[in-house]
Parts: C-alpha cells; sequence; structure tokens
C-alpha cells in the first residue's frame, strides 16, 4: 500500500510539474491582454494608441528568460537602442500605397509622418483558453497619417506552452478599403528584435539604409555573452542567411545559462511562400514574403495587388526551445506539422 501511495504522489509530481496552463488576462484600460502560463508571463499583447503598432512584448522563454530587446519601453544595461520602430514581436510592411508602415516611430519628426503609416488596434474579438493553448482574435486598421484606412487586418493568435517549448502561430488575413499594392521592399513582415545575447559577435560598426535613404549607425559593442548563430533551412549559417528563401530559419544563443533556440517558420499557402530572410546580426529577425528583388537582383520586381475588398492571408509560427539548440531535423518536422494546418 504504501509503494502504491508513493506511485501515485510520483504520478502526481509528474502531471503537475509538465502541466503548461496558458489563460488570457485582458485589461483595456491599459492596452494589453497578458498571455500567462500556468500564472507567469509568456508576452503580452500590447495595443496603446500612442504606438505606431500592436506588438507581443515582451517575449518570455519557457526558463524565464527574455528574448525580446527592451527598448524602446524600457532601458537595459549593455543593449543597443537604434530603430526604435523594432519592438517586441510585430507584423508590418515597408511600402504600401507607397507608405512606410515598418520604420514609423515616435522618431520620425512631425513634418515627414505624412510619408508614414500606422496600423491602429480596433477591437479584440475573441479570448479563449484551453489546456497548454490560448486563442486571441484582435482587429485592426492600416491608415495612412490622416486615419484614412486602406487595409483592415484581422489576426488570430494561437499561444502553446510546453515544459521545454514555446509557440506563437499568427494567422493574418489582410483586407483592402481601397485598391493597395504592397510594392518590392526589404522591410517586411513578421519580425522580431532579439535580446543583446542573440545577437550575432561583431567588432565592427555598421550602418543601415531603409527603403527612404535614412540611415541609422550601429555602433560596434562589447561581445561579452554575445553568441547568435543563423541558421537557414537550405544550410546557409550566419550573415549569409540573409536574402536567401527559406522554410525556416533558425536563431540559436545562450541566454541565462541555456542554449536556446527561437525559430520562423513560413507556410506554403502564404503569398511569395518561401520567405526571404531578413536577419540581421544586430538584433534584427524577420521573415518577408512580399519583398523579391531587393534581396535577389536576378529576380522580377513584385508587386502584389489587392482591389478593394480583395484579401490576402499570412501564417506564420514562431518556436522558443529552451535546453537545447534545435536541430534541422527538428525544424523539418515542425515546418511539416505546421504546414498541414489551414
Amino acid at each position: 500500500m504504501r509503494h502504491f501511495l508513493v506511485f501515485i504522489l510520483l504520478v502526481c509530481s509528474i502531471v503537475a510539474v509538465s502541466a503548461q496552463e496558458v489563460t488570457l488576462i485582458r485589461n483595456d484600460s491599459v492596452h494589453k491582454v497578458d498571455v500567462l502560463v500556468d500564472g507567469r508571463l509568456f508576452t503580452s499583447y500590447l495595443y496603446s494608441p500612442e504606438r505606431e503598432k500592436p506588438f507581443l512584448y515582451p517575449v518570455v522563454a519557457s526558463n524565464g528568460a527574455v528574448v525580446t530587446r527592451s527598448f524602446p519601453l524600457t532601458k537595459r544595461t549593455g543593449e543597443r537602442i537604434d530603430h526604435p520602430h523594432q519592438v517586441g514581436l510585430w507584423f508590418n510592411y515597408g511600402n504600401v500605397n507607397d507608405l512606410d508602415f515598418w520604420n514609423n516611430s515616435y522618431a520620425i519628426p512631425a513634418d515627414k509622418k505624412y510619408q508614414y503609416g500606422s496600423i491602429i488596434h480596433k477591437s479584440i474579438v475573441q479570448t479563449h483558453s484551453a489546456g497548454n493553448k490560448a486563442t486571441l482574435v484582435v482587429r485592426m486598421n492600416w491608415v495612412d497619417h490622416t486615419g484614412k484606412v486602406l487595409l483592415v487586418e484581422d489576426t488570430r493568435y494561437v499561444f502553446t506552452a510546453w515544459p521545454h517549448a514555446r509557440q506563437i502561430d499568427r494567422y493574418t488575413t489582410l483586407t483592402a478599403s481601397e485598391p493597395v499594392i504592397f510594392k518590392d521592399n526589404k522591410e517586411g513582415l513578421i519580425a522580431v528584435r532579439v535580446a543583446r545575447e542573440f545577437e550575432m559577435p561583431s567588432n565592427e560598426p555598421a550602418d543601415f539604409t531603409d527603403a527612404s535613404g535614412n540611415v541609422t549607425h550601429v555602433a560596434a559593442m562589447d561581445n561579452t555573452g554575445v553568441s547568435g548563430m543563423y541558421t537557414g533551412s537550405k544550410g546557409e549559417k550566419g550573415d549569409a542567411v540573409w536574402g536567401t528563401r527559406n522554410n525556416w530559419v533558425i536563431l540559436t544563443a545562450r541566454k541565462d545559462n541555456e542554449q536556446i533556440s527561437l525559430a520562423f517558420f513560413d507556410h506554403p499557402s502564404n503569398p511569395g511562400y518561401p520567405a526571404y530572410a531578413h536577419a540581421r546580426g544586430y538584433g534584427l529577425f524577420a521573415l518577408n514574403n512580399l519583398g523579391k528583388n531587393v534581396f535577389d537582383p536576378k529576380e522580377p520586381v513584385s508587386e502584389y495587388k489587392l482591389k478593394k475588398g480583395e484579401s490576402m492571408t499570412f501564417r506564420h509560427r514562431f518556436y522558443i526551445l529552451t535546453g537545447a539548440e534545435m536541430k534541422p531535423s527538428e525544424a523539418d518536422k515542425i515546418f511539416n506539422d505546421f504546414s498541414k494546418e489551414k
């Protein structure tokens, strides 16, 4: 009998350890929805009217390590403070009807704002939690500087948790309120700005130019604790991943004494599949489905057009593995599973 009770207690303890209950806490007064795993923060959907777009911030691995950069919401010692538009995990694009949605931020002078677009949160359509999974459905408007709506965005986030992994699936449908053209541009489409530890070690400063010709200087910094390395699905590594087309891209580093892998997965149904990797060593990690010639001059210049009322849908997965480096075979399996989802 005693051995049986010990066995029951052991089973209960294992179940308790492996339980990963995902819940959503909505707080309209501060414009956010918290995503919790067993009561601990996984991420928050933030939609302050003072920001140029909604985004997820911070994003936290299963061991409690924050994988996103703090700036511009807060500042962390030793962290870069460039590109203030690169905040958390977000989705937008650098040229829609010649408006730049990607680079818009508080840093843009008032007399230049007419060249930029913003994404405005309109409503929380649904929240639902069940076991280790939760769903958040939201609606947003893509607008010009006068508030004129170009696109209505309907997005479904699915947050999933396991003891050593976290997953964010983003299903995004863009519906044109008027004729729109997504022009060939490197700035897009789904992206995350990662914590300093996930940057690639570099002793050189660098200048980065956006599609409007604006230059951002990224200074050289101390590389202590910095160990990021990109791997593309075709085998490219490091800086060679930028501008290649991939089913998935992995970024691996060591943070808080554990190996952590971050991975973006494209979906075969997406326009422009397979996406180009807009993956920079200074900490920008993105997949771009709509740029083409800007990444590969041998390709024709792309234009994606929507008539009024027409839509296009994107499916992307962001995966965080804690405690090990994700192997290409593991990434292939996740991609194959994700590819089957509609």
